[in-house]
């Protein structure tokens, strides 16, 4: 059993802890996306949070898995073999029926694979149900480990996931029986997620995600009417300005794409208030932007990297915490 002393020692460090070290999918650069062995690594590391990704089973569990559908680049079946295309949508299978699947090794030859050399394998890894995690964390007696939960839900998933108001609902459940709501935060490109949950559990903090790129721009600015990513709400009536639109829909923090993180906008997001918490930054000359720039926290798949650049400007660090 912890003693009272070792618990004030962790209290005192994460009170004095202003940066928000978000390790990604655990630690992605490192381990196996969203697998336990992640974030015990990350844990290991020393995190202020895990971010992870949010997904619903045909019967109805919460699990931790970025893709809607089994991804092949990372999936292997019953019979050992990598699947050789998408796989079924989570949502069409069971609990029992996810855990047939082993997600702990890259497919070789993939763009993934080659993305992340770092990656260590760890054979027998599966799609983790949200309780074990957070049991993972009780275990570590991690108590200072917040949980940053993504909604894996889209303007055009349908029947792949469940709707808006169902999701948030099973999502601020799964967190109050879990007595967390203090350590969660839920977030999401899809914000209908974030405004139903700010109907249903407001207590819970919500975090807008953005992003604007080729590959995916969830904000649209200067076109006919709302995105259909923002919940009605329209950049364009806001002046273009995304820190306004994210304190309009309620969250307490904005997390953009690190690129579209600029100074001006960093500062009028401070100035109403939000916390600024980028996604994903992996290169050091992006983390030491960024962190000049007065970002309060960073999502990383290599919070070691984070970690290290922390240490070396003096900053506080979250305490370290070994997974049993």
């Amino acid at each position: 059993m912890r003693t009272l002393a070792a618990a004030l020692v962790i209290a005192l460090a994460t009170q004095a802890h202003a940066f928000d070290l978000q390790g990604h999918r655990g630690a992605r650069g490192l381990a196996p996306e969203n697998t336990l062995e992640a974030f015990a690594l990350a844990l290991s590391i020393g995190v202020t949070t895990l971010e992870l990704d949010l997904a619903v089973t045909k019967d109805d569990v919460l699990v931790v898995s970025h893709d809607r559908r089994l991804n092949p680049d990372h999936t292997r079946g019953p019979d050992g073999k990598f699947l050789d295309r998408e796989g079924p949508p989570i949502r069409s299978l069971t609990l029992a029926q996810v855990k047939q699947y082993d997600v702990g090794r890259l497919k070789p030859g993939t763009a993934y694979a080659v993305s992340f050399p770092e990656q260590r394998p760890v054979d027998g890894a599966r799609i983790p149900a949200l309780t074990e995690v957070f049991d993972l964390v009780k275990r570590a007696g991690a108590d200072h480990v917040r949980f940053n939960i993504e909604t894996k839900i889209t303007p055009t998933s349908g029947d792949e996931t469940p709707d808006p108001e169902t999701f948030a609902a099973a999502f601020a459940k799964a967190v109050r029986d879990a007595g967390l709501v203090s350590r969660v935060s839920i977030q999401s490109f899809d914000w209908r997620t974030l405004l139903a949950m700010k109907r249903i559990a407001p207590e819970i903090e919500r975090v807008c995600l953005t992003a604007e790129a080729l590959t995916l721009d969830t904000i649209k600015r200067g076109e006919p009417g709302p995105s259909p990513w923002l919940a009605g709400l329209d950049v364009d009536d806001f002046a273009g300005s995304v820190p306004r639109l994210a304190q309009s829909a309620g969250c307490a923090v904005w997390s953009p794409l690190y690129r579209n993180a600029k100074a001006d906008d960093i500062a009028a997001a401070k100035a109403l208030g939000l916390k600024v918490i980028p996604w994903t930054v992996n290169a050091p000359v992006d983390l030491e932007r960024l962190i000049a720039l007065g970002v309060d926290g960073l999502i990383t798949d290599y919070p070691d990297r984070l970690r290290a650049l922390l240490a070396a400007k003096n900053m506080p660090l979250p305490p370290q915490a070994a997974a049993r």
